[in-house]
């Protein structure tokens, strides 16, 4: 339960800190605004480890496989395009098209094990609910921005 939770905030948290860079944006740049982003994160991390008990910063080295350590990089991308998305397609279509490309990708991620990932069998019934989503994404953006 408490991991369901945890996924609810963090998706709540994603949607906000969109908003909050798509304002960021307006007064600077799409870039400026990653990077503060980027430096800002940096920062609470910086203060997080401490509060921690400081473990050991080593421990990067040991990494398997070494192209996981590309998380900080494609943040920077990450911030990036929900920014764009959200400037371009407003909160709401951003939002549920990233998700929904967020399940498909973990999906194909689970199928053929990637990045080290535990690889499952695959199942008709998760791709009917990835379509089922995806029909819902196009019925959501059908509906544009009619007043009624």
């Amino acid at each position: 339960m408490a991991g369901f939770l945890i996924a609810i905030l963090s998706g709540a948290l994603m949607s906000i800190q969109g908003v909050f860079n798509t304002g960021v944006t307006k007064s600077s740049s799409i870039w400026v605004a990653a990077g503060f982003v980027q430096i800002t994160a940096f920062l609470t991390c910086a203060v997080m480890w401490i509060v921690d008990g400081r473990p050991q910063i080593m421990g990067l080295f040991n990494v398997s496989p070494k192209i996981s350590l590309l998380g900080g990089v494609i943040g920077a991308f990450i911030t990036y395009t929900v920014v764009k998305a959200m400037s371009d397609l407003g909160v709401a279509k951003a939002e549920i098209t990233i998700v929904i490309s967020q399940i498909a990708v973990a999906y194909i991620i689970e199928l053929f094990g990637l990045f080290g990932s535990e690889k499952k069998d695959f199942s008709w019934i998760k791709l009917l609910g990835i379509a089922v989503a995806v029909t819902g994404v196009v019925i959501f953006s059908m509906c544009g921005n009619s007043k009624e």
